[in-house]
């Protein structure tokens, strides 16, 4: 084995960017179209059987198990303080479905889920109520890898339960039935299941060749997959569908959008199984993105971006005239952005946010059924300064409700859930998360700072630390972000930051531009496109904050990335290595310029609404700037554990894998570079609950090992 690890032998390989006669490579192709040399192409391989690749990737985990054998026994150590804090036997917050209360219940030892239910006024887990729907475990034996995505019952006596099962981290599912009440079998989906008003039918999406969700069915109970109809299909490469039923079950809603414009139909449940006719709400038009809630049969509430509303403002407008959108019910506003809405009977609720944090609000309907502009928006409101807040609306399958389910969570406070009365007011907690081994949040503090961008653009902090800290000296830190899609990282309690708080590190999120954290700006004009650089030198501003007050120092700082917040990762690593000692990146997208020139790749053409398209002029120089793999060169880089899945679909385990061999070929240190290749998950990592704890454990452990922080502060 080489000391510094495998490196793939170089294979050239001619890479096209523009114009390929026969490919959609995008409305502004070049033409004549850019070529270049990709030596390591060769470790693409769509079926993941190709026995040279299968070679380098079993020589990447026998590497890989070789440099981690000093921290195995760390890890173990790490791992125990895990289950010491989880109650490995407890059931989830309970809620009511028609007459039942379910549940999930996880027991000790057994790594998947349990679902139940109780007869409604039942007490939820008591063995003599308890009817067990579906146990994974049990699907899971045999299995080295399964993930339930839905277990659905029918109504109205909810007799008939569906499910959708993928046993292989590809995320394609396949819809079966408990106890093969009906020996229906439908294959291929993306694991949505949605009942009609009746148990005679439900509804799912299945997938185009590039794993687009680009199909939505109708199926109907006891019929082969091969009757299912086909109510709508999306052609548009760029857009993706969605399917979602209204509160009272009479309507499906269908959606169809791209990351900047959507479209909805509507389907008429109440007129049978035969009813295919499709009402449009309103044609797409690009720029504009709405979502479609009905109030009752006939009354639509549309959250949407139109009319230069970034942030979002819903209006009100009849079936008869969907498109009509003059009657504004909550106007926009430029501090506040809404993210969602859900819609019931005797009030509606808006999840979004202000001043950096997630924020939760209801109206009530008023004595005339319908909701009005300027009716009292009521925001729920918390006492902790630093807190993620959200309406639970899977736990909310009551249209008539008189409450509002909400998690509730802080970065040292244990997530709680409770029903708040929309009317009076009251809060009734359902469930508290036990954090089990001595916790104590008293132990632990956390705070709000900002950070100084270069172009003077304040970015937020989240930290939290142990109490007994001095802060007068530097500390182990790790920093984390992801920064894309407008996605939150939100300051949530979560027992995988025990291991780094008990041994004296502190942990920070940078909410950096790319991300929603600020309103939908801080995405869409802050760091998308031709601004996506604004990513990569806010977490730099933050690292260089954090060292800059003496909270930490380069050979103390550590920094952590998943998905597209491990191309900020690979990225950052590239243009400051200099400000860390260690890196973890997880599942990194990092191959920007290969995989977004290439329609073929899943996903890769809805993705040019989000990066830009490399095959055209504008961005090809733009996004070859800053793709972690292209710009590896000649420098000294930390130590870093890449983590990837062999059956990703979002993030194809070639990409790590040419990272590390490029790192490796050009880098001047001798510090590590391992790759963790899972032959057997996807993109989000191991099924099984406690092979997943491993899986963090051993991360934790190398970040631990190289900041020197192995022991605990409190024995």
């Amino acid at each position: 084995m080489m000391k510094c690890g495998p490196i793939a032998a170089p294979k050239d390989h001619e890479v096209v960017f523009g114009y390929v006669e026969g490919e959609n490579r995008g409305n502004n192709a070049m033409n004549p179209p850019r070529r270049r040399n990709d030596p390591l192409f060769w470790l693409r391989d769509d079926s993941r059987k190709n026995p040279e690749v299968i070679a380098h990737l079993k020589l990447e985990q026998a590497y890989f198990e070789e440099r981690t054998a000093d921290i195995k026994d760390f890890s173990e150590s790490i791992f125990k303080e895990y289950i010491s804090h989880i109650k490995e036997t407890d059931t989830s917050a309970p809620y009511r479905y028609d007459g039942y209360t379910y549940y999930t219940r996880e027991v000790e030892g057994l790594s998947y889920k349990i679902h139940c239910r109780v007869p409604l006024g039942m007490t939820p887990g008591k063995s003599e109520d308890e009817q067990v729907i579906l146990d994974e475990n049990k699907l899971a034996e045999g299995k080295s890898f399964c993930m339930v995505h839905e277990v659905k019952p029918a109504r109205p006596d909810h007799n008939l339960v569906a499910y959708s099962v993928d046993y292989v981290g590809n995320e394609m599912y396949t819809i079966r039935f408990t106890d093969n009440a009906v020996t229906d079998v439908v294959e291929g989906t993306n694991g949505q299941i949605l009942w009609g008003p009746n148990a005679s039918c439900f509804f799912y999406i299945t997938k185009d060749a590039a794993e687009r969700d680009y199909r939505i069915w109708r199926h109907i109970i006891g019929r082969p997959q091969s009757e299912d109809v086909c109510l709508y299909t999306e052609n548009d490469p760029l857009f993706s569908t969605a399917m979602a039923i209204s509160g009272d079950g009479n309507t499906l809603i269908i959606g169809s959008g791209s990351f900047e414009t959507t479209e909805s139909h509507l389907l008429d449940l109440r007129k049978g199984n035969g009813h295919t006719t499709l009402e449009m709400v309103r044609p797409r038009e690009k720029g504009v993105r709405y979502d479609v809630e009905l109030h009752g049969t006939e009354t639509l509430l549309i959250l949407t971006n139109k009319d230069n509303c970034m942030n979002g403002k819903v209006v009100s407008a009849t079936r008869n005239t969907p498109s009509d959108w003059e009657n504004v019910i909550v106007p926009h506003s430029e501090d506040v952005f809404i993210g969602e809405i859900g819609v019931f009977a005797k009030f509606v609720v808006l999840s979004g946010r202000r001043g950096g944090l997630t924020r939760v609000w209801a109206m009530p309907v008023g004595s005339d059924g319908l909701f009005r502009s300027g009716a009292f928006l009521q925001e729920v409101s918390f006492d902790e300064p630093v807190f993620t807040a959200f309406p639970v609306f899977s736990h909310m399958k009551m249209y008539d409700t008189e409450t509002l389910r909400v998690s509730y969570t802080s970065m040292s406070t244990p997530t709680t859930w409770f029903d708040l009365h929309v009317v009076n007011g009251t809060r009734t907690i359902v469930k508290v998360r036990e954090v089990l081994g001595n916790f104590d949040a008293k132990n632990y503090t956390c705070r709000r700072l900002f950070a100084t961008a270069p172009d003077r653009t304040k970015i937020p902090l989240s930290i939290v630390h142990d109490v007994s800290l001095d802060m007068s000296k530097p500390h182990p830190t790790v920093l984390y972000a992801y920064g894309s899609y407008g996605a939150c990282v939100e300051p949530e309690f979560s027992v995988k930051y025990l291991p780094y708080l008990d041994r004296g590190v502190i942990y920070v999120i940078a909410h950096v531009r790319g991300g929603g954290e600020m309103g939908r700006a801080w995405y869409e004009v802050g760091a998308k496109y031709l601004t996506k650089r604004n990513t990569f030198s806010d977490f730099i501003a933050c690292a260089e904050y954090l060292i800059e007050i003496g909270l930490t120092t380069p050979s103390q700082l550590a920094c952590e990335g998943r998905s597209a917040g491990g191309l900020l990762i690979g990225a950052v690593l590239n243009m400051r290595p200099d400000l860390f000692r260690v890196a973890l990146a997880g599942v990194p997208f990092v191959d920007v310029m290969t995989t977004m020139c290439d329609p073929s790749i899943p996903l890769t053409t809805g993705e040019w609404e989000e990066w830009g398209n490399p095959n055209e002029y504008k961005f090809f120089d733009y996004m070859n700037s800053y793709s972690p793999v292209d710009n590896v060169r000649a420098q000294d880089y930390p130590h870093l554990m890449i983590q990837a899945g062999l059956h990703d679909p979002r993030v194809a385990y070639w990409e790590p894998a040419k990272w590390a061999s490029k790192l490796r070929a050009l880098k001047t240190d001798s510090n590590e570079v391992l790759l963790k290749m899972d032959l057997e998950s996807g993109h989000f990592s191991a099924s099984d609950r406690y092979r997943y704890w491993r899986e963090m454990s051993f991360q934790q452990a190398f970040v631990l090992k190289h900041l020197n922080a192995r022991t605990l502060l409190r024995r």
